[in-house]
């Protein structure tokens, strides 16, 4: 990281289960973002075309549940596949607004469209796809709905803006799989996640004083009133007002918050980060430097993804 950027944590709501108009609502906010002077716009896990709440999800793993095979399709017809022209409009919002975009969606491979993936989609400011991670291992209720990933996108990249990498929610509490970000020099941190419980923020606080790096944190935001009338589970959400509150935060280095939490409301939080920040607070604590023992310790990645070169 070369020179300060700007970065905005995005907590919106998706318009729920319709693919198209969800990137249509995030093209909107991608340019109000850039427009206040955003260089990376974060959105949150599985936000197109929408988070599975448990509050309905979990209907999933009944036999004879009414309304749930109809509800697992309508997640996939709308969920995002790759290549594709809705994939496609991503890459172009990325362009038009001059940003990196990074993206949580609910993948559908065309060629093997039987298993969803919790996939984090990063685009480059000419428009191209330049890392995609899939969600290594899915929580609790998720299992019913995506597929395990792999090592693919288990890094942090080079830009221009400094060296970006992340993990999709409950992952963060996997330690070889932070340390894969570590060791590929994550300057900043993607935490995007659908987990607005108290107990997430000493999470970012731990994984920026341990990451010695900035942590975006977009958090999954959703009402209940906003589904579909006709949504094959709907009558789970009754008497449910907020599906998902927020937490969307961002974080410095040493732990200490730059922006947010946000919660109860949708809302951009912006944050100016500093080179200098990570400097001043990796001279005590390097996690895969001066604070490493690789002679000691060491960690495999499967696939070998190259690391990138340094920003």
């Amino acid at each position: 990281m070369k020179a300060p950027v700007t970065v905005a944590c995005v907590q919106a709501e998706p318009v729920i289960l319709d693919r198209d108009a969800t990137i249509e609502k995030l093209g909107r906010l991608a340019a109000e973002a850039a427009g206040n002077g955003a260089k990376l716009l974060v959105f949150p896990e599985a936000f197109i075309p929408a988070y599975p709440s448990s509050a309905w999800a979990r209907a999933l793993a009944g036999w004879a549940e009414p309304g749930a095979k109809e509800a697992f399709a309508l997640l996939a017809r709308e969920s995002l596949e790759i290549p594709s022209e809705a994939a496609d409009r991503l890459g172009e919002i990325a362009r038009e607004n001059e940003v990196w975009l990074v993206t949580g969606v609910t993948e559908r491979d065309p060629e093997r469209p039987g298993t969803l993936y919790n996939t984090l989609l990063y685009h480059a400011p000419d428009g191209s796809l330049a890392l995609k991670h899939r969600k290594l291992v899915p929580t609790n209720h998720e299992r019913l709905v995506w597929g395990q990933g792999d090592g693919e996108g288990l890094r942090a990249i080079g830009t221009g803006i400094g060296r970006i990498g992340g993990l999709i929610c409950w992952e963060n509490y996997m330690p070889l799989a932070r340390f894969a970000l570590y060791e590929s020099g994550v300057e900043i941190y993607i935490a995007s996640t659908a987990d607005d419980g108290d107990s997430w923020q000493p999470t970012l606080i731990h994984i920026a004083r341990e990451a010695r790096a900035f942590v975006v944190s977009p958090s999954h935001f959703q009402r209940a009133s906003s589904y579909p009338e006709d949504f094959p589970l709907a009558k789970l959400l009754d008497g449910i007002e907020l599906v998902g509150r927020g937490g969307s935060a961002i974080l410095a280095p040493d732990g200490s918050y730059l922006a947010g939490p946000l919660y109860g409301e949708e809302g951009i939080l912006y944050a100016a980060l500093s080179p200098e920040r990570l400097d001043e607070e990796r001279q005590r604590f390097d996690p895969a430097g001066h604070y490493h023992r690789p002679d000691v310790l060491g960690l495999r990645v499967s696939p070998n993804e190259p690391r990138g070169q340094t920003s």
